[in-house]
């Protein structure tokens, strides 16, 4: 499948199928869904997803809502974490599979955790990569040191300020940005030049003006199995955060702490794959 659809929208999709096979046979092998960040798209999983299809995976990363162009809605209620939950709930209806591992990075992760709270039936395991449980996170800002690692998002309520600031001089801001928080210049242009497309960032910066939105429909507590993969330079997390997480988890647990950056799905390609063929195994 390259694409699918939900209340109007159409949401593209990369369909990475397991090594050596095609038609019926990518539809029987185990699944992850791979649920990408801010501001990035699917592609940033295309290492990831190779390592997986080796090992007899099906990878489906989709663009989500506001990444892909024909799913960009207006406003900001549109983007609040249960409408993007249901995305994943209808990828999954129309690619035909019952049950999936997800894996997220970054907003993806917050969207997997909620997914796997609302939707443990359809949950196979959960690898959150860099993104504590939303509970978790919500206790840690209550703290100074994660606070000021998540002032960005605070700013990021204004509207259109953060458009005219980040793109001006063809975004030269946001580009700085990504590169101080460790991305390689040539990736930090590449999803710049993503963001530059119309409505890109506004829909982008959409998930975090929906946060005020989003009171009283947290994630709940996850049952599943579940790996949380962080990185020990990561600039937005605190360690508190990270701390908390496994109080808001039932299932069985694993905390990997790697010597890392944010960008575990480029930089850290091995080790994510290897967390979540953990769960398959």
């Amino acid at each position: 499948m390259d694409s699918f659809t939900r209340a109007g929208l159409t949401f593209d999709v990369v369909d990475h199928a397991p090594a050596g096979t095609a038609g019926q046979d990518a539809a029987d092998a185990p699944t992850v869904v791979a649920l990408h960040g801010f501001p990035q798209s699917a592609s940033v999983f295309d290492a990831v997803a190779g390592r997986l299809t080796a090992a007899g995976v099906r990878v489906l990363a989709p663009d989500q809502r506001g990444y892909s162009p024909r799913a960009r809605p207006p406003g900001r209620r549109p983007y609040v974490v249960p409408e993007l939950v249901a995305d994943v709930v209808a990828l999954l209806d129309a690619a035909g599979v019952e049950r999936a591992h997800l894996v997220g990075h970054d907003w993806g992760g917050t969207v997997a955790w909620t997914f796997a709270g609302r939707h443990p039936d359809r949950t196979l395991s959960v690898t959150s990569l860099t993104t504590p449980h939303p509970a978790a996170m919500a206790a840690a800002l209550r703290r100074p040191a994660q606070a000021r690692r998540s002032s960005y998002m605070l700013a990021f309520q204004v509207p259109r300020l953060p458009e005219a600031r980040l793109l001006a001089r063809g975004g030269a801001r946001l580009r700085r940005s990504l590169e101080r928080a460790g991305l390689a210049p040539d990736d930090a242009q590449r999803w710049t030049t993503r963001m530059l497309e119309p409505g890109a960032l506004t829909a982008g910066l959409a998930w975090y003006r929906a946060i005020p939105l989003a009171r009283g429909r947290g994630a709940g507590r996850t049952r599943v199995p579940t790996t949380f993969v962080t990185g020990r330079r990561d600039p937005f997390v605190a360690h508190d955060a990270a701390e908390r997480t496994a109080g808001f988890v039932l299932g069985p647990y694993r905390h990997v702490e790697l010597d890392a950056d944010h960008w575990l799905p480029e930089h850290r390609p091995d080790d994510v794959a290897a967390a979540v063929l953990a769960h398959l195994r």
